[in-house]
């Protein structure tokens, strides 16, 4: 549904800093700008997204005094922490500001923000603007959260090891070693802040969902349930926004070529996503299980992404010129592109929830290898209830790698596979086409923010 003969109407945005965020942030900003919104893209200056990618959105730099401030994954709840008390007074003066120059931006309608960002949510309550979350990962994640805390709050963690492959209480198909956090030691207190931070979404008036009925119905009746606020299911993003780029780094097409010259589905493209870091040893059971798998693979092996390593220099001895004309290695690749090309037969992946979605869409079975937070999650129901996926179960082992990757790519296993998994695919596309879940909840959607009334200042 989109926006006919009325004054332009703006949407705020306010992404988390981290590609698996910003991506599905800005996708939304596109969907959204097709429906007839103005979008403004308030952001940090850490990680700051290309303006050039998306000419057709504002951009509002905030002040996040974060120059010489320890960035790293590993320092990601003081990160959180300082971008919430730094954003919260320049975000909102912009929203004044905004407001007050109408003519010029158009009526401020809402403020959409990462549930991470919370200071969007505080800046839109003192201004009485209404704030809705997006959330970028599926609801089955969202439950962990909710579980976690309550399960702490019964003092039942650390846990017994002997007991993570139990089931969690309420939440399908997962057990205590796919929660995404290590549930057989104390869970540190500010790691339970963020949790509670995160899923007390407070005052926002409605949840916007990067997935959809169809893979996420049972989480998303349950959480209905407790939030009590509306949900709008309009995923899968990735499908539904016009092609752009979002990357922070810059994209080698290249692969592009080579994957021209290879036979259908005979690919294994391997990626572990913007964050993730492994060792030497996995590196290189990796590579010698890639070589003594037989199939043509593509790799992209970020710089820095081996600890103690500046890109490749790490690989084994001889692997290269094993492999030979049958490898392609990248530091970063237009994956969408790749999961859409028909030489590429499978995905080695960490099972990010972008990742995850991108191949699920381009009917691509998965290898699971996840590195931490909601990526065990996505991983346990890829490989155990939409069985689309292997589990990826010692990767140090290239004798186990091997065997995986050849019953992905050549045995009767992942064929079935590849069948189940062109099944999803055509779900999901029927979800997002006139009449579908997601269709309808995005006209849903963009009546609800059109009905919030004008605010005058």
């Amino acid at each position: 549904m989109a926006i006919v003969g009325v004054q332009k109407q703006s949407v705020v945005l306010v992404p988390y800093p981290y590609q698996g965020h910003i991506t599905p942030m800005l996708q939304l900003g596109t969907i959204l700008h097709s429906n007839g919104f103005s979008v403004v893209v308030a952001h940090t200056k850490f990680n700051s997204p290309d303006p050039s990618n998306h000419p057709e959105f504002t951009f509002l730099p905030l002040e996040d005094n974060l120059s010489g401030f320890d960035t790293s994954y590993y320092n990601t709840l003081a990160v959180v922490a300082a971008i919430n008390e730094n954003c919260k007074v320049p975000f909102q003066d912009s929203l004044v500001q905004l407001m007050k120059d109408e003519e010029k931006n158009g009526q401020v309608r809402c403020v959409i923000h990462d549930p991470i960002m919370t200071f969007g949510r505080s800046a839109a309550n003192h201004l009485q603007i209404p704030s809705l979350v997006l959330c970028t990962y599926n609801a089955v994640y969202m439950q962990t959260y909710h579980t976690i805390l309550q399960l702490q709050a019964e003092n039942c963690f650390p846990l017994q090891e002997s007991r993570m492959l139990e089931p969690v209480p309420d939440i399908h198909a997962l057990r205590f070693k796919d929660l995404g956090i290590p549930a057989d030691i104390e869970i540190p207190q500010p790691v339970l802040e963020f949790f509670a931070n995160v899923s007390n979404l407070g005052s926002s008036v409605a949840i916007i969902w990067n997935t959809n009925q169809e893979l996420d119905h049972i989480a998303l009746s349950q959480l209905q349930r407790h939030y009590e606020v509306p949900f709008f299911p309009i995923g899968p993003f990735n499908k539904m926004a016009p092609p752009s780029s979002t990357s922070f780094l810059e994209e080698e097409r290249n692969c592009m070529e080579w994957l021209d010259k290879q036979d259908p589905n005979s690919v294994l493209y391997i990626s572990l996503g913007s964050l993730a870091s492994i060792e030497k040893k996995e590196l290189e059971e990796t590579a010698w299980g890639l070589a003594n798998s037989g199939q043509p693979f593509l790799w992209v092996i970020r710089p820095s992404s081996v600890n103690g390593s500046e890109w490749i220099e790490q690989l084994p001895k001889g692997f290269q010129e094993a492999v030979g004309e049958r490898g392609c290695i990248v530091k970063w690749s237009p994956q969408k592109e790749v999961l859409a090309h028909s030489a590429v037969g499978g995905f080695l992946t960490h099972c990010g929830w972008n990742s995850t979605l991108e191949s699920l869409c381009e009917a691509v079975p998965m290898i699971c290898r996840p590195c931490f937070a909601d990526q065990l999650t996505n991983a346990r129901y890829l490989t155990h209830v939409w069985n689309v996926g292997l589990e990826l179960e010692n990767v140090t082992d290239r004798v186990a790698i091997e065997k995986t990757i050849k019953k992905l790519m050549v045995d009767n296993e992942g064929n079935e596979m590849r069948k189940r998994v062109l099944e999803m695919k055509q779900k999901l596309e029927t979800s997002i086409q006139k009449g579908g879940s997601s269709y309808r909840s995005l006209n849903e959607l963009t009546e609800f923010i059109l009905s919030f009334p004008r605010k005058e200042y």
